[in-house]
């Protein structure tokens, strides 16, 4: 199982998180990963910084841990932007890049108050805001094939290309990551996880499929005896993403296994 790392910048400034970055990428964790919001308040904190710009500046800061997004609002960006974006990260790290990607709140959760405040639209129809996934898988499939069209030509084509993975809260979007994606993330924590990592498994069939798990950090979950370790493993997770909200992470000096 590869260990990936989060930290917030609600709470956290730029410095911090570049070091934060490169003490990771020093003890062998697998990934980094960055959030997707307008602002610090839905997450605790004061700031924040938008994602695709703080990827960029990881890109050239740090040298060979794998970078991502936990996950990308699908409609923060026009999905061309969203397709692009992914790509020049990609260029500027020269390493794989995971695209974590979400559906995106519903107007009247609390999530959603940020794009409120930004006078962004927010998608109330549920069956709208998964047909917006599906439209980045779309564009992603087209735009980052070597034989694409003509018109495509001069977009920027991602070598490897990033890896789309669906943060799925619903069956529907399990299926579609299964059927689509290269992967699903889940809330460990989640009542319906098996429900839904069933779905996703169901619908991948036997191809390739990777299985990410999201739980805030703590330190005992580096080692692959502790409980829930063993039940990640039992239910064949290949990674483990690690978010701390609030601060620095106590990080280990060796790898972690």
């Amino acid at each position: 199982m590869i260990l990936d790392l989060q930290v917030s910048p609600a709470v956290l400034d730029w410095s911090e998180i570049r070091d934060i970055a490169l003490a990771a990428e020093s003890a062998g964790f697998g990934g980094f990963h960055v959030f997707d919001h307008l602002a610090g308040l839905s997450l605790g904190g004061s700031s924040m910084l938008e994602c695709f710009s703080l990827l960029g500046a990881l890109a050239v800061s740090t040298e060979t841990i794998e970078l991502g997004t936990m996950v990308v609002n699908v409609w923060n960006r026009q999905v061309g932007t969203l397709v692009t974006a992914a790509a020049s990260v990609t260029a500027l790290s020269g390493r794989q890049f995971h695209l974590g990607i979400g559906a995106g709140a519903s107007p009247t959760s609390t999530w959603a108050d940020e794009q409120h405040a930004a006078r962004a639209y927010v998608e109330p129809c549920v069956a709208a805001r998964h047909e917006r996934v599906r439209q980045v898988l779309d564009l992603a499939a087209e735009t980052w094939r070597s034989d694409r069209d003509e018109r495509l030509s001069t977009f920027p084509l991602p070598s490897p290309a990033p890896s789309i993975i669906i943060g799925a809260n619903s069956t529907t979007l399990a299926r579609l990551a299964g059927e689509r994606a290269d992967g699903i993330n889940l809330q460990w924590n989640r009542p319906r996880r098996d429900e839904y990592l069933a779905a996703a498994d169901q619908a991948a069939g036997d191809r390739h499929f990777v299985r990410t798990a999201y739980h805030v950090y703590d330190r005992a979950l580096l080692d692959p005896e502790h409980p829930t370790r063993r039940e990640m493993a039992a239910r064949r997770i290949d990674r483990l993403v690690l978010a701390e909200f609030t601060g620095s992470p106590d990080l280990p000096s060796r790898p972690p296994r």
